[in-house]
């Protein structure tokens, strides 16, 4: 039954994927924009402070970031900073595992380990262009001097709430909206995209 359920699932973008491919731009203006579908993400509300956070840490591999911004990586899991006692923990693994485990470290302690994969997507930007393009419908200074690599904050893209997190400096972003708003997303950042298929204005 759950190989059925895992055959039938359908992405928030998928029915956009062409649009997406033939948005592509190559060369030193080139920007590319993908969906990254089916991320483990899983939502950790504990006291930084306590032993369960210390617990959950070592669960993951990496301490929870204890700063606005700020992430953490190891093997497969990258955590992202929510809040002062909220993280988002984004995992290559399955999310049944992560949540078992986290719940598990966690024990009786407050806080909560729930997993949250249905309520967004994952959209990649990439290229040389990339931060113009989001520069269009983002408030956020993304300059190199105030935002780089691992880093990830709560902003707005156009009139859409996501997560923006800076995967590298090539720049690589990962967005990451509500799945009920990633259709308005995508196309947005289409429509941004496009000027750059022409010659650069002198």
């Amino acid at each position: 039954m759950a190989e059925l359920i895992t055959a039938s699932r359908t992405s928030p973008l998928a029915h956009l994927e062409e649009q997406m491919r033939a948005a592509t731009v190559t060369g030193t203006r080139g920007v590319t924009l993908t969906e990254w579908p089916f991320i483990a993400m899983v939502n950790v509300r504990v006291d930084p402070a306590s032993e369960a956070a210390d617990r959950i840490g070592k669960a993951l591999g990496a301490p929870l970031p204890q700063q606005c911004g700020h992430t953490s990586t190891s093997g497969p899991h990258t955590v992202l900073w929510l809040g002062p006692d909220e993280w988002l923990v984004l995992s290559q693994t399955d999310a049944t595992a992560v949540v078992d485990e986290l719940r598990e470290a966690l024990a009786q302690d407050p806080g909560s380990v729930v997993d949250v994969s249905a309520n967004r997507t994952t959209l990649e930007l990439s290229g040389p262009a990339a931060r113009h393009v989001l520069e269009k419908g983002c408030t956020l200074d993304l300059h190199p001097r105030a935002f780089g690599p691992g880093q990830a904050v709560s902003t707005t893209v156009g009139p859409v709430a996501v997560l923006l997190w800076q995967v590298d400096d090539t720049p690589t972003y990962r967005l990451l909206p509500r799945s009920s708003f990633a259709d308005y997303l995508a196309r947005w950042l289409i429509d941004a995209m496009s000027e750059y298929h022409g010659p650069e204005n002198p």
